[in-house]
């Protein structure tokens, strides 16, 4: 194990061609994806993937378009079954509740003294409303909602109550946590399940609107820690602290974790790299992989920060919707967003990133559900075969042959072997794509007539040739993703060339592979992503990570 060997599958010279991944004769290249199966780069949750719900009224507006409709958490309709069986459908889902207004909305708890009302459009007020207040029984039916759908809420807190804004700009003062206490109190003595508190919402480094220093953040921080310490004392399952919400400043950041190193669980950050929905080239930028990569220092600094420091806490994204202001319809909710956001879950694990937040689950133009109806969007397909496919451990991949290939490998969820995840930016390229290994791998088949398993193990470099007989018998799962009609703005999704869409009973549709021999290169269509499940490859990384599975290891 103290040099490095290369495994690689390679075809026969027959490749094989899918009818539904190409209507025409696109040119071809080869590849060959290089996974490192010696150890883990990073480890993420079970329950990586995180969406968020918002607090806009129907009157946001961005643009001169209003796209959030009634997707606000004030508004939201709890009554639907499509939008129940969206979010049961990843048993359990993420769900983080905030953004910009929630440092505007106070609780309707026995201790307020204020009327309750909504939100009501100023624009001489910061962010563009007044304050708004969140009635104890739309909280009931909020959590009520959440019990049946399986969903770990994370609640974003208001953390601007008791400060004021100085001349240039910024909040000063300590956070008032007394409403914000209140509310805890009332949810603890509801029996409602928070997985996390988080503190503000974009109020660090520069900050949206305004901004709290990193030493005060600290102290307010404490603060939260010690009210959660006191409400959950008699609570055996303890919420996370989370915090700080908004855009990553390595400054502001190093400073804040140092002074957070004992009362903080997880660090947050917001990603929106791809500039404002407004902008008529962000298919261009999706599909430019240097741009892509671009976000690559910010994932890169906040791991060091946190890995240089003595803080336990883990780094999330705590929101991202690629282009601010509500996105860009017919582009964040559309299939060519799928680049956009797999390629980020990708980026994202390989630094150790343990939770990824998508905005939304529904609202604006970015939800992974429609804002109307709740018909799930193609990124809504793309967010749960990751869940469903991609393991905790992070494996480290890279492609040669073409830079617009993007490739991600996991140790495969709930299953045996790895699952690899290529993303083709090109518009016209075929990609044949091989794979190596450089660390000692075994090639598993059970004959269907024994009992006995039989592996194949490789110590030095050579072709993997199968077993005579079994080469037909050892295959793979793969899943591949293309537009309808091959238009990238399209909101239907191809999965195999079939089309993804609920029933009318609102019934997320099954998500079957194709099984293909392994010995085959994974063809990889022009502007298409495939996952790609193989069972019977077993690195180290891998080993012993699903005991109950694995029982063939011994």
């Amino acid at each position: 194990m103290g040099f490095c060997f290369w495994v690689c599958f390679i075809s026969l010279l027959n490749f094989y061609s899918l009818s539904f991944v190409s209507s025409q004769a696109d040119a071809s290249a080869e590849g060959t994806v290089f996974i490192d199966g010696k150890a883990p780069i990073g480890r993420i949750d079970d329950d990586f993937i995180c969406a968020t719900l918002d607090w806009w009224p129907p009157e946001k507006c961005d643009y001169g378009t209003c796209s959030w409709g009634l997707a606000g958490l004030l508004n939201l309709d709890l009554n639907k079954n499509l939008f129940l069986n969206a979010v049961k459908a990843f048993s359990p889902l993420k769900i983080r509740l905030g953004g910009t207004l929630q440092d505007k909305v106070i609780y309707d708890t026995d201790d307020n003294q204020l009327p309750c009302t909504s939100f009501v459009k100023n624009t001489s007020e910061m962010f563009g409303f007044t304050q708004g207040c969140l009635p104890m029984n739309r909280w009931d039916d909020l959590n009520s909602f959440f019990q049946k759908a399986g969903a770990k809420v994370i609640f974003g807190l208001n953390a601007l109550a008791g400060r004021t804004i100085a001349s240039d700009g910024s909040a000063v003062g300590a956070w008032n946590y007394t409403n914000a206490e209140s509310f805890m109190q009332y949810t603890v003595d509801k029996n409602y399940t928070i997985h996390g508190w988080e503190l503000g919402n974009e109020l660090c480094g520069s900050g949206v609107g305004t901004r709290v220093s990193a030493d005060q953040y600290a102290a307010d921080t404490a603060a939260l820690q010690s009210i959660v310490q006191k409400i959950y004392q008699n609570v055996d399952l303890k919420p996370l602290i989370i915090t700080p919400g908004g855009f990553y400043d390595s400054d502001w950041f190093t400073e804040y974790i140092d002074k957070t190193n004992k009362s903080l669980d997880v660090v947050t950050h917001h990603i929106y790299n791809l500039g404002p929905g407004v902008d008529d080239h962000l298919v261009g930028k999706i599909l430019d992989p240097s741009v892509l990569e671009g976000v690559s220092g910010t994932f890169s600094g906040l791991h060091n920060i946190i890995k240089n420091s003595t803080t336990s806490a883990a780094a999330w994204v705590g929101e991202a919707g690629g282009a601010y202001n509500s996105g860009h319809n017919l582009v964040t909710n559309a299939f060519v967003f799928s680049f956009w956001y797999l390629d980020q879950l990708g980026m994202a694990s390989k630094y150790d990133t343990k939770t990824y937040c998508r905005q939304s689950l529904v609202g604006g133009n970015y939800g992974l559900l429609n804002t109307t109806n709740f018909e799930p969007n193609p990124d809504y397909y793309s967010a749960l075969l990751w869940h469903r496919l991609m393991g905790r451990n992070v494996l480290s991949t890279s492609f040669t042959g073409t830079d617009k290939i993007r490739s991600y490998t996991h140790c495969a969820k709930q299953s045996k072997g790895i699952t690899l995840l290529l993303i083709n930016l090109n518009n016209s390229t075929t990609v044949q794509a091989k794979l190596a290994f450089n660390s000692t791998m075994s090639l598993r088949h059970k004959h269907r007539s024994q009992i006995s398993h039989h592996k194949h193990r490789i110590h030095k470099t050579t072709i993997i040739k199968l077993p005579q007989g079994i080469d037909g018998k050892i295959r793979r799962e793969e899943y591949h993703l293309t537009a309808k009609d091959g238009n990238l703005q399209s909101q239907s999704m191809l999965l195999n060339g079939n089309i993804l869409s609920v029933n009318s009973s609102g019934i997320i549709p099954h998500l079957e592979p194709l099984h293909v021999k392994s010995a085959k290169p994974i063809m990889v269509a022009p502007l298409s992503i495939v996952f790609t499940h193989m069972p019977d490859v077993t690195v180290p990384a891998c080993k012993n990570i699903h005991p109950t599975l694995d029982l063939w290891m011994k």
